[in-house]
């Protein structure tokens, strides 16, 4: 495996995220091959640079769920790249693990005309972070996680310190380590990846490494809730072909049946995957399996052990 180099901020003014890379200084005057395959070079030290960070990950990861697990939610807040990274990880969980809209929300600084238009002058309001925060009603029992490439942006830092004063559970995401993102909240994760290779184009490693984080954060979490059943997602929502072709897969594997009979499981739940599972898996009727699922939270498990008196 090879070795991630080591950097060293040369100003307190000039973050590691912002300094000119050597190594493509020239990468404007060199062939579409030659820039492709410097690219990938610096792509590939991202991994090592965040699997450096994983004991600041299980620690982000253990603080989330205690707060999912008391009802509480995960909010990811951020500016720019960092802020729609955090918009697309929360976009994603209702469809693969089927929970509510509300449990993982994203905030970026400028709202949504911010996801698909630059709103640059947004990031220097550090208030805005701590209103946008509370006008989506953050609590004590939430956690919140910041985005920040260069560790110190108003408006994310500003929103952390409101989040921390209400009693929430708050994380970052910086690649910058000792910024002064990392010293307003509980745990930082910080993976050094260096200049980029468009000096300031943190879209680039910046963005693939924070990324890689929120993929670990937000993954591990629900399968700890509960919303995964060995690697298979059994808590998606199916809403196009592919995945009902998915949710019938996961209804043969799961209670060991073929496949006309997981398709006709699906069509007696309306389609429902984790209705479809906790009918089959106990025998019971769509309304009894929805009512169980809807006192677990959704955790196929806990709705399963409770109709079969804690038999699983």
């Amino acid at each position: 495996m090879c070795e991630a180099p080591r950097y060293v901020a040369t100003s307190d003014d000039l973050p590691l995220t912002e300094q000119e890379n050597p190594r493509t200084r020239d990468i404007s005057t060199r062939s579409i091959a030659d820039i492709v395959g410097l690219i990938n070079d610096e792509d590939a030290l991202v991994a090592l640079a965040v699997r450096k960070e994983l004991p600041q990950v299980v620690a982000a990861i253990e603080g989330i769920v205690a707060r999912l697990e008391r009802e509480g939610r995960l909010f990811y807040v951020g500016t720019g790249t960092s802020g729609r990274l955090g918009v697309l990880d929360a976009s994603e969980c209702p469809p693969t693990f089927g929970v509510s809209a509300d449990l993982v929300q994203g905030i970026v600084a400028g709202g949504y005309e911010a996801c698909h238009r630059a709103v640059e002058a947004s990031e220097d309001d550090r208030a805005a972070g701590g209103r946008d925060l509370g006008n989506r009603g953050v609590t004590g029992r939430d956690a919140v996680v910041g985005i920040a490439a260069s560790g110190r942006t108003p408006y994310t830092i500003g929103a952390l310190e409101h989040a921390r004063h209400l009693g929430a559970f708050t994380a970052a995401v910086t690649c910058v380590p000792g910024s002064a993102i990392t010293q307003v909240v509980d745990i930082a994760i910080a993976p050094v990846v260096g200049p980029e290779v468009l000096a300031g184009s943190t879209r680039m490693k910046a963005g693939t490494a924070q990324k890689l984080v929120l993929n670990m954060l937000s993954t591990a979490a629900m399968i700890r809730l509960g919303y995964v059943t060995g690697n298979r997602m059994t808590n998606l929502r199916a809403r196009n072909s592919k995945l009902h072709a998915r949710s019938a897969r996961i209804v043969m594997a799961e209670v060991g049946i073929d496949e006309s009979s997981a398709a006709a499981a699906l069509e007696a739940a309306g389609g429902d995957l984790p209705t479809a599972l906790v009918m089959s898996k106990t025998g019971r009727s769509r309304q009894d399996a929805a009512a169980a699922l809807a006192a677990s939270r959704g955790v196929i498990e806990a709705a399963v052990a409770s109709l079969l008196g804690g038999r699983v």
